[in-house]
């Protein structure tokens, strides 16, 4: 009778073994039936509840970050070691696509100093406007994530080439106005309060915008595709960082027709 035992049914058609050497012992064979035959767990995939979560981690230590800074009255140099900082952890995530808690969330408890101190510069000077560009920066991600689950804008490969080239594009003409700016006062007038620092506010606004869109396309199409978990703060990352340009660019918009105390 042939064996159903897989051990024993290893032969050639011609009844010789396709093993080499001596044939298992009895204790041996049993030693392999008794062994666990268990694999490690699989990742559990990440999900939206995921993000979420993650999401509301990352921007709370953002926030309560940026609140001892304004509270204990931080002075700009902490802010430009906060952005130092922030870049650093910012570029090793990005470049390394690491999905490392504590450089993630080291990077929201650096930029979040940054941002505390330069909202309290512009409350300071701008009575109300801090307030103002949350609830500004809170209309451009509920609008964009409508636009987004409506399809009234689907990001495509081209579609996202256009946005990361528009986005090294404006990063570009920062620097510049920037180092014509150390010759001439106000540089280029990008960051001027005058028509062309106004479109050039509103074009980085919704660049922002463009971005968001691009983070959301990327949670969904993770959790269809069943990434592991732990991708769920590479996630929160990309939101968190999106989140703070949208927010300081609003907070700069309206300051350009805010009316100084």
């Amino acid at each position: 009778m042939e064996s159903k035992n897989p051990i024993f049914s290893r032969t050639s058609p011609v009844g010789q073994r396709s093993w080499a050497g001596p044939s298992p012992s009895v204790s041996q064979l049993n030693d392999m039936y008794n062994a666990p035959s268990y694999a490690p767990p699989a990742a559990r995939p990440m999900t939206i509840d995921d993000v979420v979560m993650k999401s509301a981690m990352t921007l709370g230590a953002l926030i309560v970050s940026a609140g001892v800074a304004w509270y204990l009255e931080w002075g700009i140099g902490l802010a430009f070691v906060g952005v130092i900082v922030g870049l650093i952890l910012g570029l090793i995530v990005s470049f390394k696509q690491s999905t490392n808690p504590a450089l993630i969330l080291g990077y929201a408890v650096a930029y979040g100093v940054a941002v505390g101190v330069i909202s309290r510069f512009y409350e300071a000077t701008f009575h109300g406007i801090v307030l103002q560009a949350v609830l500004g920066t809170m209309l451009a991600f509920v609008g964009t994530l409508v636009v987004y689950s409506l399809r009234i804008i689907r990001v495509t490969p081209k579609f996202t080439k256009f946005v990361i080239a528009a986005g090294f594009g404006a990063l570009g003409l920062i620097l510049i106005n920037w180092i014509v700016g150390i010759f001439v006062s106000g540089g280029l007038g990008l960051r001027a309060d005058s028509p062309i620092g106004w479109i050039f506010s509103v074009a980085m606004i919704l660049l922002g915008c463009f971005f968001l869109l691009l983070d959301f396309d990327q949670i969904e199409s993770g959790v269809r595709a069943g990434v592991p978990e732990r991708y769920s703060w590479l996630m929160a990352f990309g939101l968190t960082v999106t989140l703070v340009w949208i927010y300081l660019e609003i907070l700069r918009f309206i300051s350009y027709f805010a009316d100084s105390r």
